[in-house]
């Protein structure tokens, strides 16, 4: 189906695909669920074409020509220009590949990729069943086989799986005890944290370590692009500050 394709017609108004694709692109989640599927979509473009007759009306009785109106219009055109110039203006800022090169070399220690552990959990609401599971883990019941069984977390579904993760990732209580397991080593005691009582194993780690420029490279792209923005933004607030007077009254 083309975008131009007309999916409704309201007097001579035509709405076409693209314009529904757009409005989807600004609703909210729990409306895009509502628009889902091919009831949902026409469910939109029944709305959208209800809206449209407003639109006839307004013309009719001669709306678009009321000062309040054309005053409002104005504004709006002013705040898009405003915005599409200064989008204009930053997109447009490129970084070579030698720029980065030397941004990285100059700023190495800002891509050191912290120590990390990877551990899995199992989550229970109270400390009796935490404890009941420790002591059936005890006992021989493999850990994966437990979480599948016990835990409220949806990692239950990967037997507790959280995967790697740094330090500051996950809340202070969790984190102490986790960072201080030997690999394949459980708690012996439950963590109880605001979500509950956990029971944690320390399945591996991973050491701190400099990325390379490749590993780098879209985080340094990222960052020395909005460091250029920011410093050709405000030179070019400048010149033109030097052309148009500012003056502020409060």
């Amino acid at each position: 189906m083309s975008n131009n394709q007309v999916v409704a017609k309201v007097g001579d108004r035509e709405i076409t695909k693209r314009e529904v694709e757009e409005v989807l692109k600004h609703v909210d989640n729990r409306a895009k669920a509502e628009f889902a599927g091919p009831g949902g979509i026409k469910k939109l473009v029944t709305q959208l074409a209800q809206q449209e007759l407003f639109y006839l009306d307004a013309v009719e009785r001669g709306l678009d020509k009321e000062a309040d109106y054309i005053e409002e219009v104005e504004k709006t055109k002013a705040a898009l220009l405003r915005r599409y110039a200064i989008d204009k203006f930053l997109n447009a800022i490129v970084v070579s590949e030698e720029e980065m090169q030397e941004f990285y070399k100059k700023n190495k220690q800002r891509y050191i990729q912290p120590e990390t552990i990877k551990a899995s959990h199992i989550l229970v609401k109270d400390e009796e069943t935490a404890n009941k599971i420790i002591s059936e883990l005890e006992s021989g019941l493999k850990f994966e086989e437990a979480a599948k069984k016990y835990s409220m977390c949806p990692s239950k579904e990967r037997g507790g799986d959280l995967g790697f993760f740094p330090r500051g990732r996950t809340v202070p209580e969790f984190e102490q005890v986790a960072f201080t397991l030997e690999k394949d080593e459980i708690t012996k005691k439950p963590v109880k944290t605001k979500f509950g009582y956990h029971i944690i194993k320390r399945t591996g780690r991973r050491e701190a370590m400099q990325l390379s420029f490749a590993e780098a490279k879209d985080i340094v792209k990222r960052e020395l692009i909005l460091r250029k923005q920011e410093e050709i933004y405000f030179s070019k607030v400048e010149e033109l500050q030097n052309k148009y007077k500012i003056e502020i009254f409060i």
